[in-house]
C-alpha cells in the first residue's frame, strides 16, 4: 500500500476515511465465481420447453416497407410464430422517456419505414435455434429505397432528407433550441481582442463495446401471469419499468433476474432484447430466449457515437485562453436512446477544467442513418476530453509554452464561476498537474510550483 504522505495533504477538510483500499491489492468480489466458473449468467437458465427468438433485420439504410412476406419462414420445420409491429401492445417507445425525454422516436419492430442497416423488421420465434434462424432467412422484404444521410452536418444541412419522422427534424430539440447552448461572456470581444485565435476540428469514430457476453435474455413466463427475465442488463429496474411501459402492464407483472454482466461498458442498457423476447413469451405461454450472435452483436448494438468537434480560442501572448467557442456535433443515428443524454453531459463538461471567461458552445445531438448510437463509459465527457485536451497542447506549441504551464496558467481554482455559472469547489487541477510533474520529472519552475487551488496568482 503508498503510504506517501502528498496523498492526503490536499484538502484534508474534505476528506474522510483510510483510504487504504487505494495502491493496494484488493480481490474483487466476483473473481473467485469468476474463475471457478460458478458464476452464473443468463444463458446457464435452462427451462423446459424453451423456444428461440431471431430477428429479420433491415438490409436498407433507409426505405419504405412495401410488403413483408411471412409465408416461407412460417413453413419452416419448428417456426411456432412469427412477430410484427402488430404484435407489440406500445410499439414505439424511448428509453429516456422513464425521466422525461420526449418523444417516443424508436419503434420496437419496424413500422413502416426502415432508418437503418439492421433495424429488427420482425421475430421469428421456433423450437430450435436453427429452425428460428431459417425461418428469419427466409422472410422476404419488398423496399422502396428513400435518401440516407450519414454524416452529422450534411444532416443538418438545409434539404437533407428527414432520418426520422418522430422528431421531425435531424436534430434533438432542447427547450425549443437546435442544440444544447452555452452562453457566457462576450466571446465575440474575446476574439476581436486576443493576440492569437486558434482554431481546429476533430473527429472521433464509432466504438463497438466488443463484450465476451453478447446482448441477450430469457424470459419465462410464472403461473401467477407474472413474466420472470434473466438477463445480462446493466440496469435491472431501469429495464423493468421501460418493458413494462412497452408491454402496457403493471410493473409488478416484471420480475428481471440480473446482476452478472459478461461485459457492458455502458452498451446493455437499450431495452434491446427484452421486450419482444415477453412478447413471445405471452403469447406462445412458453419460456423464450433472444441472445444476439457475435455478428448481431457487431452490426446493432449501439456504439460510443462518433462525435465532431471544433474548437476556437482566443489566446493572449502569455498563454491565457480569454474566449472558447466550441461546435460540437453528436452522431446519435437513427433514434435518440441516451444520445440526447450524453450530449447534455458533453456540454456540461465544456469548456474542460478551465477559467475562460467568455464561452460559447453549441452541442448537437444529430440524427443519420446510422446505427443508433448510446452509452459507453463516460460518453458525452470521453471524446470532449480527447478534443479540449489534445487543443491544449496544440495551442502550447503553437505558442512555443510548456503544456504543463499552459494549463496551471488556466487551470480553474476554487472560487471560479465556470461557464454553467456554477462556483468551482474542491477543484485540484492545480495539484495534480504539479505531482504529475514531479513524478515524472518534468521540471516546473518555483511560480508555478507555488501555485494553488485555493487561490489564483
Amino acid at each position: 500500500m503508498r503510504t506517501d504522505p502528498i496523498d492526503k495533504a490536499y484538502f484534508t477538510d474534505e476528506r474522510a476515511g483510510t483510504f487504504d483500499v487505494i495502491g493496494s491489492v484488493v480481490q474483487r468480489s466476483d473473481a473467485l465465481g469468476h474463475v471457478t466458473g460458478r458464476t452464473a449468467f443468463f444463458e446457464d437458465v435452462n427451462p423446459p420447453d424453451l423456444l428461440h427468438l431471431k430477428m429479420h433485420r433491415s438490409t436498407r439504410h433507409h426505405a419504405r416497407l412495401v410488403g413483408v412476406d411471412l409465408s416461407a419462414a412460417l413453413a419452416v420445420p419448428g417456426v411456432v410464430r412469427v412477430l410484427t409491429h402488430e404484435d407489440i401492445p406500445n410499439n414505439v417507445f424511448t428509453p429516456l422517456k422513464l425521466i422525461g425525454v420526449r418523444p417516443d422516436d424508436e419503434p420496437v419492430l419496424a413500422e413502416g419505414t426502415v432508418r437503418y442497416r439492421g433495424e429488427p423488421i420482425c421475430a421469428v420465434v421456433a423450437e430450435t435455434e436453427a429452425a428460428a434462424l431459417e425461418g428469419a432467412a427466409r422472410v422476404r422484404v419488398t423496399y422502396e429505397d428513400l435518401p440516407a444521410v450519414f454524416d452529422v452536418e450534411e444532416a443538418l444541412a438545409e434539404g437533407a432528407p428527414i432520418v426520422n419522422e418522430y422528431q421531425g427534424n435531424n436534430y434533438f430539440t432542447y427547450e425549443g433550441h437546435h442544440c444544447r447552448r452555452i452562453r457566457f461572456g462576450d466571446v465575440e470581444r474575446a476574439f476581436a481582442t486576443a493576440d492569437h485565435v486558434f482554431e481546429w476540428r476533430y473527429q472521433s469514430a464509432p466504438i463497438e463495446h466488443a463484450p465476451t457476453e453478447t446482448t441477450g435474455c430469457i424470459v419465462v413466463p410464472q403461473p401467477d401471469g407474472r413474466l420472470r427475465i434473466h438477463s445480462d442488463t446493466q440496469a435491472c429496474f431501469f429495464t423493468l419499468d421501460n418493458t413494462a411501459l412497452i408491454l402496457g402492464t403493471p410493473f409488478n407483472k416484471l420480475r428481471i433476474v440480473g446482476g452478472t454482466v459478461g461485459g457492458g461498458f455502458g452498451g446493455k442498457v437499450d431495452i434491446a432484447v427484452e421486450p419482444v423476447a415477453c412478447v413471445a413469451a405471452m403469447l406462445t405461454h412458453r419460456p423464450v430466449k433472444y441472445v444476439y450472435g457475435r455478428y448481431e452483436e457487431m452490426q446493432v448494438s449501439s456504439p460510443r457515437a462518433a462525435e465532431r468537434l471544433y474548437i476556437k480560442d482566443a489566446v493572449m501572448a502569455d498563454g491565457r485562453i480569454t474566449g472558447r467557442q466550441i461546435t460540437l456535433y453528436v452522431d446519435a443515428g437513427a433514434y435518440a436512446r441516451h444520445s440526447p443524454y450524453g450530449t447534455t453531459k458533453a456540454a456540461a463538461h465544456m469548456p474542460g477544467p478551465y477559467s475562460i471567461p467568455n464561452v460559447r458552445a453549441d452541442c448537437h445531438c444529430v440524427f443519420t442513418n446510422r446505427t443508433p448510437s448510446s452509452a459507453m463509459r463516460g460518453f458525452g465527457v470521453t471524446i470532449a476530453d480527447f478534443a479540449l485536451e489534445t487543443q491544449m497542447d496544440r495551442v502550447a506549441r503553437a505558442l512555443n509554452l510548456d503544456p504543463l504551464r499552459l494549463r496551471l496558467i488556466n487551470a480553474y481554482r476554487d472560487g471560479d464561476v465556470k461557464a454553467h455559472r456554477k462556483v468551482a469547489e474542491g477543484t485540484a487541477l492545480v495539484e495534480v498537474i504539479q505531482k504529475a510533474a514531479e513524478m515524472v520529472g518534468h521540471d516546473l519552475p518555483e511560480e508555478y510550483r507555488r501555485m494553488s487551488s485555493l487561490e489564483r496568482p
